[in-house]
Formats: structure tokens, sequence, C-alpha cells
């Protein structure tokens, strides 16, 4: 079975590039096929793939316009000749799904979401507060975009949800079922917190929609302390509203990030995630989450074990679950076993059994040998 993974284009080390990883640790003969490739920032055992791109790629300046050009990522995957595979395992947030695969092979989909700027363009655009020209650019694209996408999602052969909310996602705008198998984490990689801990932690990029400033506005009225890990555009206006209770690190990975996460009293979760690697990487360290009730938290946030919901997207509603909060009435134990049920180990094991089991059946039959057209067979010498 020859088998090439399919991905969005790469600008950061996210939760998408952490599942990107794990496919390829379950696959790692596969070749991985990408519209753009950007090295920068990604752990240095990505630049050992074998990684094909597309002529967007080799584009003048497509890598620092990528969100410029978006209209052009569902083309340039169109592009991609994946005719001698016998299965093509997409990652898709975006596009991924679009690219065209053989007629005997099979095409399955790990679906992140489908494109939230396609099918969610409003509230995409005012959390990202995109302007009124740009605004005005893409809602007249949306309609050929949309159209496009929902073609492509036709094309897939077995679609594999992230989460209870991108399942309904895919049956809403695709019309299709999925099976839902969650991000992995390496539970190795964090190390069990000792005490109540010393800080509230807040980890994730530092955008609009991501909704930090809840978070901040809540440990600023209550004076808790905070640490801000990220970075992104909103930061400058984040810093601007904290607090001397609040304090900024900047990206964090590796060593520095699990030290973060050991030494908290709990993660703060203040977005509707889709599903939401962070809370898990907090339940790794025995840690308990304080997550917004909506999203992918509500598959991974146990409330009374793992962590706390607060009901409410303000911070009105996370004060109020702040004020009430017990951290000595967690097990971190019972927390960090709720987080092993997520490793990644499991999560290849149960990929690798997804794809034998919609994998084409028996060997792939041998190309035809190419036939001659008619003149050059009448022009070679008889016998």
């Amino acid at each position: 079975m020859k088998l090439a993974i399919i991905h969005d284009s790469i600008g950061q080390y996210g939760g998408a590039e952490k599942v990107l990883e794990e496919m390829h640790a379950a696959f790692p003969d596969a070749p991985v096929f990408l519209p753009l490739w950007n090295e920068k920032g990604l752990p240095p055992h990505f630049r050992h793939w074998d990684v094909h791109t597309s002529w967007l790629d080799r584009m003048p300046g497509a890598r620092r316009l990528q969100r410029a050009i978006f209209p052009l990522h569902p083309i340039a995957m169109h592009g991609f000749d994946l005719s001698e595979f016998d299965v093509v395992l997409s990652s898709s947030f975006n596009f991924a799904h679009n690219v065209v695969v053989g007629p005997e092979a099979t095409h399955i989909c790990y679906c992140h979401s489908p494109g939230r700027f396609l099918w969610d363009f409003h509230g995409y655009a005012e959390r990202e507060r995109m302007g009124r020209f740009t605004r005005g650019a893409v809602t007249a694209m949306l309609p050929l975009l949309r159209t496009m996408d929902a073609v492509a999602a036709m094309r897939v052969d077995h679609w594999i949800a992230t989460s209870r909310l991108v399942q309904q996602r895919i049956g809403k705008y695709y019309r299709r079922d999925s099976q839902i198998l969650p991000p992995p984490i390496r539970v190795a990689d964090f190390r069990m917190g000792k005490g109540p801990g010393e800080h509230f932690l807040l980890l994730m990029r530092l955008v609009g929609w991501k909704r930090a400033d809840i978070a901040i506005e809540a440990c600023n009225r209550l004076k808790l302390p905070l640490v801000v890990a990220g970075d992104g555009r909103d930061t400058a206006r984040l810093r601007a509203m904290a607090g001397p209770t609040i304090r900024f690190v900047g990206r964090v990975d590796g060593e520095e990030k699990a030290a973060l996460y050991a030494r908290s009293t709990a993660l703060i979760l203040p977005a509707v995630e889709d599903f939401g690697i962070t809370p898990l990487e907090s339940m790794a360290a025995g840690r308990p989450v304080i997550a917004l009730g909506a999203g992918g938290a509500l598959d991974t946030v146990r409330p009374g074990v793992t962590g706390e919901f607060f009901p409410e997207q303000n911070a009105e509603s996370l004060i109020d679950t702040l004020t009430a909060f017990r951290p000595q009435h967690y097990d971190s134990e019972v927390i960090r076993a709720h987080a092993e049920t997520f490793d990644a180990v499991a999560f290849r094991a149960q990929l690798k059994e997804i794809v034998a089991a919609h994998a084409p059946a028996g060997p792939r039959p041998p190309r035809p040998a190419a036939r001659l057209p008619p003149a050059e067979l009448a022009a070679r010498p008889a016998g």
C-alpha cells in the first residue's frame, strides 16, 4: 500500500501540525504534500521528511502573503499528481481535502474543521477584525469558494472528525457522516505538578477570537496571578490592559512549557476551540482546566474531575467560576490518567486501524503498457 499525506500550508507549529507529526510517525515512509512550506519555527526533524510543494510555493512572496492569496490554495491542491498512491490521508482545516486522487485510490480526510472563513465568514471576519475592503472582496468570492469546497468534500471517501463539534459541522456543511478520533498529545512530555500551584495559566495564540481578554480582565479584577504564554497580533492590546498580577512570557515550548503547566494552579481556556490541545497538556501535568463550556472542551473536560466549565464567554461568568474554584478538590493522578487516554501511541494505533479498514482491498492492478498511436505502429518494421 502506497500512502501519501496532504496538509494545509504550515505557518506555525500549532495543534494541526502536531497531528501531522503523529500522522507521519504512524506512516514514516509517506511523502507529505503541502501547497506552501515554511520550516521556520518547526522542530528540526520536519526537515528530514519527504516534502513536496505546489507551484504556489515557487511564486515570489507567496509564503509572506499566504493569507492574501488563499483563493489560490484549492487550485494548488488540485495540481498535485497523486495517481501512484493507493491511500491519500489529508489533514484539513482549509483546503487539503480538495486534492484529487486516482480512481482506485481511497481518500481519508482528518478534518480539524470545515474552513471557518468559508462557512462562518461573518463571525470569522468579526473575530479577525477584517477590514471593510477585504471583507467585501471575500464576500464576493464566497459563493464560488463554498461551492468548490462542497464539491471537493463529496470526493472524500471517509471523514474523521476531531470532536463532536467538528462532526456536527461536517454533517451540516458537507452532508457527510464521520467518525471521531481526537487529536493526540504526548503525555510523557509533561511532568506532574506538585502543591497548589503558583499561577493560573493562559496558553494560546494571542488573536481576537481566542478571547484572552476575558481571562486577563477576570484575573485583574480578582487580583489573581496569571501567566500569559503565546504571541500574536493582539499582544500589544492585551499587555496594555493587564494589571500587576499578569505576566507575559511570550511563545513557549518544550521544557519551558512543561514547567509552566507543572507550576500552574489551573489552565484557563476562554475560547471556543474546535478541539483544543492545551486542556489535555494541562491534564498531562495533573492540573485541572477552567474552560468555556463549548466546543471541543466538552469532549475532554469532566466537571468536578478534570476541571470546571464557565457558561458564558465573558469576564463575569469566568469570575464566578474562579471565585468558587477549589484546586485542592482535584486529584492529579486521576487527571493525568484521563489525559493518557488521548496519548499519541493510542492515536497512531487507531489511525492505522482506520486506514487499514478503508484501504483498497488487494494489490493495486498494474498500469497497462503505453500504447503507440496508429501512425507510429504503421512506421515500425514488420517482424
